[in-house]
């Protein structure tokens, strides 16, 4: 069992209700999408094989509670969950982001999926599998991705489904949609969702990888 891994390295938390905890994250190559606004094309092809239990172990060494596996699309390995499970075995809080067109219910209900759902502007809203919100646990969130007031107001009427059990999110595209547009939008129509930022992108610069 073998993943094709792009980068692993310890960060901040720069997203979801953990953001702003330090964690350890292990970066997938490859994804079965392409949004017009995607920040991680490095990852797509970039890559060195690791096995899984070697994956556990270089995330487990960097001592921190909070892991995170992203991509790419973490879900298209199918060692991916046999990885999240062993690191909830160890202790940890694990994450897995994922782009919303693969089947959630593969993770260990102990592990907290970040789905994005995708709008209209990411150019990949065909590609959402709309039973993942049928099938989220209890400690997993929702994410929107917005370009626009199109998204905005694709992602408003989406949520309504999710949004009284689930923690969702709402986070603008960089360059794209200022942030007060969309604050501004979300008081008015009282949206049950958090307004999101990448915190790293302000911490380091927004072309900064490894963090």
């Amino acid at each position: 069992m073998s993943l094709r891994v792009h980068e692993i390295f310890a960060s901040i938390q720069g997203e979801s209700s953990f953001a702003g905890w330090p964690c350890a994250f292990l970066r997938l190559s490859g994804c079965n999408l392409s949004c017009a606004w995607c920040d991680t094309r490095h990852a797509l092809e970039s890559y060195a094989e690791m096995s899984v239990a070697a994956a556990r172990e270089a995330l487990v060494a960097f001592g921190l509670p909070l892991v995170e596996l992203t991509g790419g699309e973490p879900l298209l390995a199918p060692e991916i969950p046999v990885l999240a499970a062993s690191l909830a075995d160890a202790g940890l809080t694990v994450l897995v982001e994922t782009n919303g067109s693969r089947d959630i219910s593969v993770l260990d209900p102990r592990v907290v999926a970040v789905l994005d759902v995708k709008c209209p502007g990411s150019a990949m809203e065909q590609e959402n599998d709309y039973g993942n919100l049928d099938r989220l646990r209890p400690r997993d969130e929702v994410k929107f991705v917005l370009a626009g007031r199109e998204d905005y107001l694709f992602a408003r009427d989406v949520a309504r489904h999710v949004w009284g059990s689930r923690t969702v999110h709402f986070s603008p595209v960089s360059g794209a949609l200022d942030a007060a547009d969309l604050a501004a939008w979300m008081v008015a129509d009282k949206v049950r969702a958090r307004l999101s930022l990448q915190l790293h992108k302000y911490i380091w610069s927004p072309d900064a990888r490894g963090v």
